[in-house]
């Protein structure tokens, strides 16, 4: 975790002017529009107003601006002007990295020349802003230093060759970060040289060498710090402003007297969820067993301290744990790739004795060194041994609860066995950790609200005493988008599994052939994403168009920068394309959804929560599957209009829009309330786009 502060003062904060300022810069003819040109939009002051007001008082504001209000602005600008008259530091968490860089490189740098044009601002042009990253990111040049001294002891000569990649790579590299690394190190040798370490202290480390101890040094003078939701709730999980030194009754979500805005937060209770449970993995006990020892290399920890003794003691777990894994392989993970524990006792606590003996040596051998780097590193070894001897056993037996527990295969041959758990209702711990820290909390998105009504959402959060607004975008919909939907695909149904995805790829390739630019083709199932993909990629292939698919070797930023590159590109995405993606323009001319999305009752935690609602006497899918389903729609639906002077076509292939009467739920959301209804029959006279 990375501390900010060190220390936190008693005084009172100095008065904020965030609400004053804000009215001055988002009104017509104000500041925003003198000083960078931009249009005035009502949407975007009133919802300035509202962020500012709410955390100069420390209140809580859901936020649903829809696209082109432009929110980022609505709640950076306020923020930053109440982070430097109060000295208090801003926290702007987002879902997606195209996001993450969108305020680094383009909303920031308007905040500093809009505070730069008016001499009233001028003294919130300075602001200074960072961006956190995991300590395990970082490379540590101490631990680095160590290593390279102790190679013989750690590392065998294919290591020790990438040891010296990474020792190259630090003289010239300005950031350390491990993503700045081409191709990226080997995980066993970077473990060894990372800054997740007590070794990588200020005690430790210097200061202007280390990567970490200098980013460190920046964040805790930031004005704003930017961070991704899962790297947000893995900090709360683990403590939140308390692991970080802050006292109990300080106020602050991660550092001491804090506020935050999450942005994106259609997404929080999904990522919570994923961050407030546990995650162990065959793979992840092989790499700490082996960090001690590995017997292959005859390197580790225990060759210089622990001898034969504590080596053995290694080897017993790493045979324990290979059983153990095996075991729930062939047992548990024999016929599905994610399975759901109800039960105690699915496979024996084998592997308890070994951990156990391990993490008595690493305390018998820590207490015979003096304090210092390698006395450090045992007992951190020893806490690392006890939080996998502890999660083993609270999965073994169900420890909490209020928690569904359940096991999955993963990996590229699908051999890393990984025991989950996660809260079946996650509000509780927001209400908490989040909500409860006495501090302002902005969630923001273009997607918070089911039927127009924020509750439900906040709901789910633990927000419930939290103000609720929604504006609607300010984009002309009626004039710039057409929405067309598929009268006669067949129901979803295993009996017409094979003719539906006859009908869509039929559909998929009629559609996108008649619009010239591009047209990105939402699925919610890989399997049938794959299966259009193999009819209609040899037709893309001979009319020359360009055809993306996820799954392929890019990833989502690649594909979209591809798209918008292209021009006249399909791109096929699955669930993550849903969301986050941005092409304006022609390069994104239709987005067609091939299935409403509905997510399968069928993983452990959809189930769990499934069984809690109902056991409250309370409709599973009512409450759950299809408020779930709604926010992903107008996601979908949102990729489409990214500027004012974007249009173009939203095509529907789910025909339970029509027949189901949760279909106008749907038809709802639409921001175009008009739509036309096709048929294969009717298509060619009534499909028109825009030319």
């Amino acid at each position: 975790m990375i501390g900010l502060r060190d220390e936190t003062g008693s005084a009172p904060p100095p008065p904020s002017h965030a609400p004053a300022l804000a009215a001055k810069i988002f009104a017509e003819d104000g500041w925003l529009q003198t000083g960078l040109k931009l249009d005035h939009r009502p949407q975007q002051e009133e919802m300035a107003r509202a962020v500012a007001t709410a955390m100069k008082g420390d209140e809580p504001l859901l936020f649903e601006a829809g696209t082109g209000v432009g929110k980022s602005l609505a709640y950076l600008v306020p923020g930053l002007i109440h982070a430097v008259d109060t000295g208090r530091q801003l926290i702007v968490s987002t879902h997606t990295i195209s996001l993450q860089e969108q305020l680094e490189t383009s909303d920031l740098p308007k905040c500093r020349r809009l505070f730069q044009s008016t001499p009233t601002l001028a003294r919130y042009a300075a602001f200074k802003s960072a961006v956190l990253v995991g300590k395990s990111n970082y490379l540590c040049t101490t631990r680095l230093g160590h290593a390279l001294t102790d190679r013989t002891t750690l590392f065998a000569d294919a290591d020790y060759d990438e040891l010296k990649r990474i020792a190259e790579w630090a003289g010239q590299t300005d950031s350390g970060l491990r993503h700045d690394l081409r191709p990226p190190p080997r995980a066993e040798v970077w473990d060894a040289v990372n800054a997740d370490s007590s070794s990588c202290s200020r005690k430790h480390c210097d200061g202007e060498k280390c990567f970490y101890q200098r980013a460190r040094t920046r964040m805790r003078s930031a004005n704003l710090v930017i961070v991704n939701h899962a790297l947000l709730f893995a900090l709360i999980s683990a403590g939140g402003a308390q692991a970080n030194g802050t006292p109990k009754d300080t106020r602050g979500v991660l550092f001491a007297d804090d506020f935050l805005v999450l942005d994106e937060a259609h997404t929080v209770p999904e990522v919570a969820t994923a961050n407030f449970g546990l995650s162990l993995s065959s793979y992840g006990v092989d790499r700490a067993l082996k960090y001690l020892f590995n017997p292959r290399t005859k390197r580790g920890l225990f060759r210089k301290i622990g001898g034969p003794e504590a080596q053995q003691l290694v080897i017993d777990a790493l045979e324990a744990s290979r059983q153990f894994f095996d075991f729930l392989a062939a047992t548990l993970l024999a016929q599905r790739p994610v399975v759901r524990v109800r039960d105690e006792g699915v496979a024996e606590p084998t592997l308890d004795g070994p951990l156990g003996a391990l993490h008595r040596i690493l305390g018998k051998l820590g207490d015979k060194l003096e304090d210092g780097r390698e006395r450090d590193e045992l007992l951190e070894q020893k806490q690392r041994i006890k939080s996998l001897q502890s999660g083993l056993t609270e999965w073994l037996t169900l420890g909490d609860k209020g928690q569904v527990y359940w096991a999955e295969r993963g990996g590229r041959k699908q051999t890393i066995v990984t025991l989950r758990s996660a809260p079946i209702d996650v509000a509780p711990a927001l209400r908490q950790h989040l909500f409860g820290c006495g501090t302002s909390v902005t969630c923001a998105s273009a997607t918070l609200a089911m039927g127009g009504q924020i509750e439900p959402f906040a709901a789910r959060i633990g927000a419930d005493s939290a103000r609720a607004v929604v504006v609607k975008s300010p984009f002309d919909f009626d004039r710039n988008m057409r929405v067309f939907v598929a009268a006669d695909v067949p129901l979803p149904s295993p009996q017409e599994a094979k003719l539906a995805l006859d009908v869509l790829a039929d559909y998929v390739g009629f559609c996108t052939q008649a619009v010239r630019g591009g047209s990105l083709v939402l699925f919610t199932s890989y399997t049938d994403m794959r299966a259009v993909a193999a009819t209609l990629e040899p037709v893309f292939r001979a009319a020359g168009r360009p055809f993306l698919i996820q799954g392929a070797e890019l990833s989502r930023t690649e594909l979209a920068n591809q798209m918008r590159d292209l021009g006249n590109a399909v791109l096929f995405g699955t669930d993550s394309f849903w969301t986050g993606v941005d092409v304006p323009g022609d390069s994104l001319a239709q987005v067609i959804i091939t299935r409403l999305p509905f997510d399968p009752p069928t993983h452990p935690i959809t189930e769990a929560k499934c069984e809690h609602i109902r056991d409250a006497g309370g409709s599973p899918f009512n409450e759950l599957t299809l408020p779930d389903a709604l926010i992903k729609f107008r996601q979908g639906v949102g990729r489409l209009i990214r500027t004012q002077s974007d249009r173009g076509v939203i095509t529907v292939l789910d025909s339970r829009l029509l027949a189901k009467s949760y279909g106008r739920l749907f038809l709802d959301c639409l921001p175009q309330t008009a739509f036309t209804t096709l048929t294969r029959e009717t298509r060619d006279q009534k499909f028109h786009p825009f030319a």
